[in-house]
């Protein structure tokens, strides 16, 4: 994590007091703030999110998973109810938003299903407002990790969430259309890149889906790390019935089935995840 400098003051939430003593200083332990963004949809990019989240804070890490998704998928599937209204168009506090899951130290803000509201966070956008990076800065500093599933398209959400983020992972389905559509995607990330110097990385591409079995997937999987190179993770995640299961129990795999395929690749990726720091 980075020392960074702050100003504004902190939102006394009493849930995070250390963040209110760190903050006198104006010193603040700013944790990694990773945008999970797919412009394609079904790659398992709210899948990776949630179970990602989960990984780390099995693991020890206080972690925070922000739903922009207006399908609310990464909120339901840990258990949490969606929000009547986003918390990033409240004027409340982002923190008492904040929902507790059944796993310790993971935490959902949750997202809301309301059209208005996705309205109102893309006109912000446009508008030049940096509103996720705002309140990730003030209120949200005591989080060791912060994930943020997007919606599945390029629009001002994703844009929004790579704007408030200081990495960007990339899950990619195995299939043939895999690489379809990414030079969008890529582009929209160098746009952000420009606009922020410095503060937006690229952490990785995941390979999700896999089937070892399947002679396309190798070729897929070939196609791509030949592409991309070193930035694809080493960890593929597996197809597994565990995985597409475990969010109707409002679980992760990860305590769903704490032996599948899919759980030991989930906890394989977190840790080259934070090998990454």
């Amino acid at each position: 994590m980075r020392d960074v400098t702050i100003v504004p003051e902190v939102a006394d939430t009493g849930m995070v007091p250390d963040v209110r003593r760190e903050a006198a200083a104006r010193i603040l332990r700013v944790g990694r703030i990773l945008c999970v963004a797919n412009q394609k949809g079904g790659v398992g990019k709210t899948t990776t999110a949630s179970n990602l989240a989960a990984a780390l804070a099995h693991g020890g890490m206080r972690t925070l998973l922000v739903d922009l998704d207006p399908q609310c998928n990464a909120t339901t599937g840990l258990g949490v109810v969606p929000a009547a209204t986003h918390p990033l168009v409240l004027e409340t506090p982002l923190a008492e938003s904040i929902a507790a899951t059944s796993l310790a130290n993971l935490f959902v803000l949750p997202g809301s299903r309301s059209v208005r509201d996705v309205e109102r966070i893309a006109a912000q956008a446009r508008a030049g407002a940096a509103v996720l990076e705002q309140h990730l800065g003030l209120g949200l500093a005591a989080w060791d990790y912060c994930l943020i599933d997007c919606p599945p398209s390029i629009g001002d959400l994703t844009r929004t969430a790579l704007a408030g983020s200081t990495e960007v992972l990339m899950p990619i389905q195995c299939e043939y259309f895999a690489l379809e559509g990414l030079t969008q995607m890529i582009e929209v990330i160098r746009d952000v890149m420009q606009e922020k110097p410095g503060r937006l990385s690229f952490s990785g591409i995941v390979l999700t889906m896999h089937d070892a079995s399947l002679e396309l997937t190798a070729e897929v999987e070939a196609e791509v790390r030949d592409f991309f190179g070193e930035i694809v993770f080493e960890t593929v995640i597996p197809r597994d019935v565990a995985v597409s299961e475990a969010p109707s129990h409002a679980l992760s795999v990860l305590d769903y089935a704490p032996r599948s395929p899919g759980a030991r690749a989930y906890t394989e990726l977190c840790m080259e995840v934070r090998d990454c720091e």
